[in-house]
């Protein structure tokens, strides 16, 4: 669910590129890393993404694989939010990244918001509402 803290991180991740090539998850890869079905369908979120004035590009992201990424649109810097900072995962992806002089630049985490965290809230203001009687 597109928010407040993805807007930041695009906003800022456009601060250092000229041209901003964005991955948009598909349906299956979210279902695949995350165990459930997104919320807003794949064809929604990129169509919301492409609409932003700081995004040059999107593209589907099919894979976790960064490399692979790289291997089809060739970036020289891959930006990702700071709450995956020092993770074994991004760690591993930055010493891959050296040899090919791609930089992985973090950019800070809203605090406070995320997609599950509107979910919840969504959920509980859903259950606590009377029922619509006719």
């Amino acid at each position: 669910m597109f928010h407040i803290g993805h807007l930041n991180i695009l906003k800022k991740a456009k601060e250092y590129c000229d041209y901003l090539i964005v991955g948009v998850t598909v349906d299956e890869l979210v279902k695949e890393y995350k165990q459930k079905t997104p919320i807003v369908p794949y064809e929604e979120r990129k169509a919301i993404v492409e609409a932003i004035k700081f995004v040059d590009e999107v593209v589907p992201q099919v894979s976790m694989d960064k490399l692979d990424a790289w291997e089809r649109l060739h970036f020289d810097a891959l930006f990702h939010g700071s709450d995956w900072k020092n993770s074994e995962l991004y760690n591993k992806i930055i010493e891959q990244f050296k040899t090919l002089n791609v930089d992985v630049i973090f950019i800070s985490h809203t605090p406070g918001i995320s997609s599950t965290q509107l979910a919840e809230k969504i959920l509980q203001q859903n259950n606590s509402m009377e029922p619509i009687r006719h």
